[in-house]
């Protein structure tokens, strides 16, 4: 029977069975995500890249585990297409594609912390669905979030920072870059473990670049890995919310760029922050918007892209926002021309789209 014979109101059976295999292949993805994180915690993918075809129980030797498990764990991975198989030899191997996403953290297309994000939003999903049943409540803030969900947030937007930031947004703002190389004040607000402070610091030692965040956690983080990285001297990461980053107006006027990476949406009054924004840089400073790449409308994002932020919005960023005094809730796919409002309502008169990646808006806004 086909779509046009069908009775109303019956489903068709071609249809169904196409939408059951979608289903089949999600579940099969959701089922993924324990496996993935074996192997990142045990090492597994970086001790198979560069490999060579192996056998479980070579593997196995090789990094201490299990065989039996580990040849279930393999056969999972040939299945879903995440590693390959010589049926011929009985081997496993590592293509160079699979290497990218899953053994290699500088790679742009590293996608570990992804699965790390995803595991935490199974973790966190009591707390999320205690969110939904009050209309006008608290939501579900980040104080009430597993450990691992900032670990794999840093993990899965870094490898786009590493990728892009010196390389094409920071030209991509007017006369940024010269003053970075000058000596400039920065801050980073909801920096998160520091990433992008980091490689802004390495990049123009002249100058002088603060982390905030209100998660106290992830400050602590970021300054380990800025004594790691040797950057210290030219860092500063402080416990601060993200409008009261510079309490007293004597403090205000004084940062050549602010910047904000994948967090305004996160906030409960984006408002009043990009206002606080305003008033803290110089006259000719310069406010540097990251934001998850979106249309403006619903049917803009529906595509896989889409379907991963709207769905990190739902159990991350929206219920965070829930959680603050102003509650706005701008949700991981605002679009430009609500994020534009923003930054205009807040009393920026300059607003462009600087430029923009699969994954990421920039904008850039000055008074």
């Amino acid at each position: 029977m086909d779509t046009q014979t069908a009775p109303l109101g019956l489903p068709d059976p071609t249809r169904l069975q196409g939408f059951v295999n979608r289903m089949l292949d999600d579940l099969g993805g959701a089922m993924a995500v324990p496996l993935v994180r074996i192997g990142d915690e045990l090492g597994l993918y970086t001790a198979l890249d560069g490999a060579g075809p192996v056998t479980p129980a070579e593997l196995a030797g090789r990094t201490g585990t299990n065989e039996r498990l580990l040849r279930e764990w393999l056969s999972a991975h040939a299945a879903a297409g995440y590693l390959d198989y010589d049926p011929g030899t009985g081997r496993f191997s590592m293509n160079p594609e699979q290497a990218m996403v899953f053994a290699r953290p500088e790679s742009p297309a590293f996608m570990l912390g992804a699965f790390e994000i995803a595991a935490a939003n199974l973790l966190d999903q009591p707390q999320v669905t205690k969110a939904f049943t009050r209309p006008t409540g608290r939501g579900a803030g980040y104080d009430t979030r597993c450990a691992c969900l900032f670990s794999g947030i840093s993990r899965f937007f870094r490898p786009g920072y590493v990728a892009h930031l010196l390389g094409e947004w920071l030209p991509a703002l007017e006369g940024v870059e010269e003053k970075l190389r000058r000596g400039a004040r920065v801050a980073d607000l909801g920096c998160g473990h520091g990433a992008t402070v980091i490689l802004m610091a390495e990049a123009f030692p002249n100058s002088h670049f603060t982390g905030l965040d209100y998660h106290a956690a992830s400050i602590a983080c970021a300054r380990e890995a800025a004594g790691r990285a040797g950057v210290a001297a030219n860092t500063r990461f402080d416990v601060a919310g993200a409008t009261d980053f510079t309490p007293g107006e004597a403090n205000l006027g004084e940062y050549d760029l602010l910047a904000c990476f994948d967090a305004l949406h996160d906030m409960g009054d984006p408002v009043g922050v990009a206002e606080r924004v305003r008033r803290a840089l110089r006259p000719d400073g310069t406010f540097m918007l990251v934001e998850p790449k979106a249309g403006n409308r619903l049917e803009e994002n529906i595509n896989p892209v889409g379907r991963l932020f709207y769905a990190a919005s739902t159990m991350i960023c929206t219920p965070v926002s829930l959680d603050q005094p102003g509650a706005a809730a701008l949700g991981a796919q605002a679009g430009p021309e609500r994020l534009e409002g923003v930054l205009r309502r807040a009393g920026f008169t300059r607003v462009r789209l600087a430029t923009e990646t699969p994954f990421n808006l920039v904008l850039e806004a000055r008074a």
